[in-house]
């Protein structure tokens, strides 16, 4: 059988004829980005054959092309390539690219008492642990004073976890980390896919399992609290994301009408964490399938129940969710607006790590102004940069109302920015910078993202009967939607012209959501209560949804 040697890595494994390179890495425990879980459309699996005779290898036809300098340096998808014989393959530090992402971990909270749902008594030389009024455990000795819990918020593509001692309330420390589950399957309907088979699952729980123990152990190494003190731990994500880290199958999540295995406002044991052996989980209350706790902390975060007049909250992300808020009554709904936004099948798209260009604008001469993470020279665009060059470029007509690049002899734009139109294996392509630029593809990539939130704005809207002019606040929530412009949302059509001067960017509602479910145990009950009068509305079954979605494509 042949040997595929992963050479920055230093490791060999031994593989059947015909095993393609992402399943050889995969089994020799070494993480190949694939996002789109080996279909073959997103590109980000790329790796180079080193020296590879053409006899050892087979690549499959993808969705994907690679460009003809990615040809010329040996450049192939582990996901379409078939090891036929021995090769020596390298792949891209991935650990050390996602070290540098940048992550909101804060944003808009509220004010409530401290009333953790763990507590400790001390007496006779032992401290009891208790969750609520049931008696869990018991210590040697007065640990009274060591009491802590963990604010978890899973994003599809982020992970952030703060460390809360549950005595005073305050945060000791916070994290981010990528979602590694993110490096297999980008989305959420591509892991609902790939989690439908054991295999599938278990490589999804375990990944996400082994990154939070990760983080657990970081955030004690930094704050010298030991990890047996820590007793409870809240997850706030999505549906989809929950079921994953409790091992569920999220089968059911991707086939009508929808259901959900898990409905939230529960414990269960921590089971894999490394915390405490009396240490729980907390789930708050799901709205919907794919209206998730990460939501439900959202509306607790921001008291959206309890604002006058109309909010609209957005969590803009690969899986869309929203709620609006009108006087107290709440409706909600998500749509499916896929990994543009985290630039996964962008073909200058990263992660918002070193190098990604963040901030795009285009001044009135023609000259731009751009921001790159990191203060280096761009090596390609995060999700809040691409929003900014469509919104732009839309702008200036660069981009026409179809979503085609306008050629340099039929634009009206500035002069200044003709020369950054130009043509890439026969294909007109933009330049944003030196290096980078954005495709026709790229475009479409943006539009149908775009046109799933606008849709979906409209379609709730409607189910309400409000109209954009009488929306009063709008919330854009996320680490995400934090980097967001208003401009950029409004100059796409993301959201409509009557939004602008009403956009706030709340940041992580979810973080914060948990860790008001973390301290104050009458959060839980409350919430469970108003999330049963939270309308769903179910979008994939509208016959006015696709023409509403279609007419949202359009800038």
């Amino acid at each position: 059988m042949p040997e595929v040697y992963f050479q920055q890595q230093e490791q060999r494994v031994v593989v059947p004829s015909g095993t393609t390179i992402l399943a050889a890495a995969r089994r020799a425990g070494i993480i190949v980005e694939s996002p789109c879980d080996g279909i073959g459309t997103c590109g980000k699996c790329m790796v180079r054959l080193v020296d590879a005779a053409p006899e050892h290898y087979h690549c499959e036809e993808a969705h994907y092309q690679l460009s003809t300098d990615q040809l010329a340096k040996s450049m192939v998808l582990a996901c379409h390539t078939q090891v036929l014989g021995d090769l020596t393959v390298l792949v891209a530090d991935t650990e050390k690219q996602n070290r540098s992402l940048k992550i909101v971990s804060g944003g808009v909270g509220f004010e409530y008492p401290l009333d953790p749902w763990i507590t400790k008594q001390f007496a006779a030389g032992r401290t009891k642990v208790l969750a609520g009024d049931q008696f869990v455990g018991e210590e040697d000795g007065d640990t009274t004073e060591k009491l802590y819990g963990l604010a978890m918020d899973i994003g599809t593509t982020t992970l952030v976890a703060a460390l809360i001692d549950l005595r005073s309330g305050k945060e000791l420390a916070s994290l981010s980390a990528l979602n590694p589950q993110s490096l297999h399957a980008q989305d959420v309907i591509t892991r609902i896919h790939m989690a439908s088979k054991p295999e599938g699952l278990k490589l999804l729980h375990d990944a996400i399992c082994d990154a939070f123990n990760h983080m657990i152990g970081e955030l004690c190494q930094a704050t010298r609290v030991a990890a047996e003190h820590i007793y409870e731990v809240i997850y706030s994500g999505n549906t989809t994301m929950l079921h994953l880290a409790c091992n569920v199958n999220p089968e059911l999540l991707g086939q009508f009408p929808y259901t959900t295995v898990m409905k939230g406002g529960n414990t269960l044991p921590a089971g894999e964490l490394m915390i405490s052996p009396f240490g729980d989980i907390y789930l708050p209350p799901i709205i919907s399938a794919y209206v998730g706790p990460d939501i439900t902390s959202g509306v607790l975060a921001g008291q959206l129940e309890k604002k006058p007049g109309t909010t609209l909250f957005i969590d803009i992300g690969t899986n869309g969710e929203m709620i609006l808020a009108q006087d107290g009554r709440l409706a909600g709904t998500s749509t499916a607006a896929g990994p543009a936004f985290e630039g996964m099948n962008i073909t200058c798209g990263m992660r918002a790590g070193d190098g990604a260009l963040e901030f795009y604008q285009i001044e009135e001469d023609g000259s731009t102004k751009t921001h790159v993470l990191g203060d280096g020279e761009a090596v390609g665009i995060c999700g809040s940069g691409l929003l900014d060059i469509i919104g732009e470029l839309v702008r200036v007509g660069i981009i026409g109302k179809t979503g085609r690049l306008i050629p340099p002899a039929k634009g009206k734009y500035p002069d200044a920015l003709k020369a950054s139109m130009k043509e890439k294996d026969g294909k007109p392509v933009f330049y944003v910078t030196k290096n980078v630029y954005i495709t026709q593809a790229d475009i479409r990539q943006v539009q149908l993202a775009k046109g799933a939130v606008r849709a979906g704005v409209e379609m709730l809207m409607a189910a309400l009967g409000v109209a954009p002019e009488k929306v009063d606040c709008v919330q854009i929530a996320g680490s995400f939607g934090y980097h967001l412009q208003e401009s950029s949302l409004l100059n796409q059509g993301m959201l409509p012209a009557a939004f602008r001067g009403k956009v706030e960017f709340v940041g992580n509602t979810s973080q914060l959501g948990a860790r008001a479910f973390l301290t104050n145990w009458g959060t839980r009950s409350y919430m469970a209560g108003l999330v049963k009068n939270i309308r769903d509305v179910e979008l994939s079954q509208d016959p006015k949804f696709q023409d509403v979605f279609v007419r949202a494509l359009g800038f």
